[in-house]
């Protein structure tokens, strides 16, 4: 660490983060430095199996927290596979590895790294493709996370490292085609610096939270995004077209997930980005529209004169598939409710669950106020919702910690939370 990331580390010691939340990070005096290289310079990027081993035993041999980051190519490619991956550990340096070049999964690194605590910005986002190569955290540090319940009030990785560490991160390569190759030496640089002060950051914001008695809570939340499964496959993806709420009829419901399936099997197998295949607006306007021929669909928009007349017949034969299904195949308009309904509809269902709703949300939103952190951060408001909607049958702390608890709270939002929720409930007229 150079002496000026020395004063920095340093400074970001004294952070007022949380009371107020605009506070946060206000130590931080005079204009940032921009971060502009490594501290070892730009790593070569591993691409074959004996550089990485000599990577997995020099992370192995180093020490203390391992910061972790990875580069998908959203928008470019099928999927959300890892291209890069960037790591830094004290006694290690920084490893910049092409998990497709090396193949196999990167499992036996996973494996040397077991028992380290990961540190990651937005750790939600970067554990999926993290685990697709089998790269999966025992332990872990949230450093956006870790802002929210500390009351920063600008979260993203460039924000934090300047308000804390007085640094400036470069941002412009953030949606760049990570699958390019070679990749160009901006981008590297880039991608290392990523990962260059996320250490640094963490162990200010250990102290921070300490400071403001929240260490535990950020414990309960990491361990709970490092103990969760996968996600589940979405239910009927293709009703996450954009523009849907224009669709309203069945018969134009089925035109969408034709078009959609079609899309996806195309792109899946080209592995590019569904939306460079076909626009949502070219789904949505084919299916509103329900074209009779080839001729028809051309003159759609999203379906212009660059589209040959091959591919025209291939989204026309979709839209014929749905135009000839009876209607017990078509699909329903929305999706199933599984959960209360939407809140807007509460007053006319139920008043009562209407009036313990707007109490809960009232005290929720003071607490979370009074504590600094954002409302979500402090309960799940779907939560809150189902909880309103079907309270205990009695209502009293131990039947709304038994719910909150049921619904995934962490213990230190069972503590907190509880008390607002046995008070709304038992409102007069909720």
């Amino acid at each position: 660490m150079t002496d000026a990331q020395d004063t920095a580390a340093d400074s970001s010691l004294r952070i007022t983060g949380g009371t107020p939340p605009d506070d946060a990070g206000s130590s931080v005096t005079g204009a940032p430095t921009p971060l502009l290289e490594p501290r070892e310079g730009i790593p070569p990027v591993i691409a074959d199996e004996a550089a990485l081993a000599e990577v997995i035993s020099a992370f192995a041999g180093g020490s203390g927290p391992v910061a972790v980051d990875a580069e998908r190519a959203s928008g470019y490619r099928y999927g959300q596979r890892a291209y890069l991956v960037q790591l830094r550990r004290e006694g290690a340096g920084t490893a910049l590895i092409d998990p497709v070049a090396v193949g196999g999964g990167l499992s036996a690194l996973g494996e040397a790294l077991t028992g380290a605590e990961w540190v990651l910005h937005a750790a939600t986002q970067d554990l999926p493709c993290l685990r697709e190569i089998h790269m999966i955290p025992s332990r872990l540090f949230d450093t956006e996370l870790a802002g929210r319940l500390a009351g920063f009030p600008r979260v993203g990785l460039g924000a934090m490292v300047e308000n804390v560490l007085g640094f400036v991160l470069e941002k412009g390569h953030s949606a760049v085609d990570w699958s390019t190759r070679p990749l160009p030496e901006p981008w590297l640089r880039y991608a290392a610096l990523d990962v260059e002060l996320l250490v640094d950051l963490r162990d200010a914001l250990e102290k921070e939270l300490d400071r403001q008695g929240k260490l535990e809570w950020a414990r309960q939340e990491f361990d709970a995004i490092a103990t969760a499964p996968p996600a589940e496959p979405r239910k009927d993806p293709w009703r996450r077209t954009s523009g849907m709420h224009k669709v309203r009829r069945r018969r134009q419901l089925g035109v969408v997930r034709e078009l959609w399936e079609t899309r996806d099997r195309i792109a899946q197998r080209r592995d590019v980005s569904p939306g460079k295949v076909l626009s949502d607006a070219a789904i949505v306007e084919a299916a509103l529209s329900l074209p009779g021929n080839v001729h028809a669909l051309g003159a759609l928009n999203g379906f212009g004169h660059r589209m040959g007349r091959r591919q025209l017949e291939q989204w026309q034969a979709a839209v014929d598939r749905a135009r000839a299904l009876p209607d017990s195949a078509l699909p329903q308009p929305g999706q199933p409710v599984t959960g209360p309904p939407p809140p807007r509809a509460w007053a006319d269902k139920d008043p009562a669950a209407a009036a313990r709703l707007s109490a809960a949300r009232a005290g929720v939103s003071a607490l979370a106020e009074q504590l600094s952190l954002p409302q979500e951060n402090l309960v799940s408001p779907d939560t809150v919702r189902r909880i309103c909607w079907e309270p205990p049958k009695a209502v009293d702390a131990d039947s709304v910690e038994a719910a909150l608890a049921g619904y995934g709270a962490r213990p230190w939002q069972v503590r907190l939370v509880t008390p607002v929720l046995v008070k709304a409930l038992s409102a007069k007229g909720a």
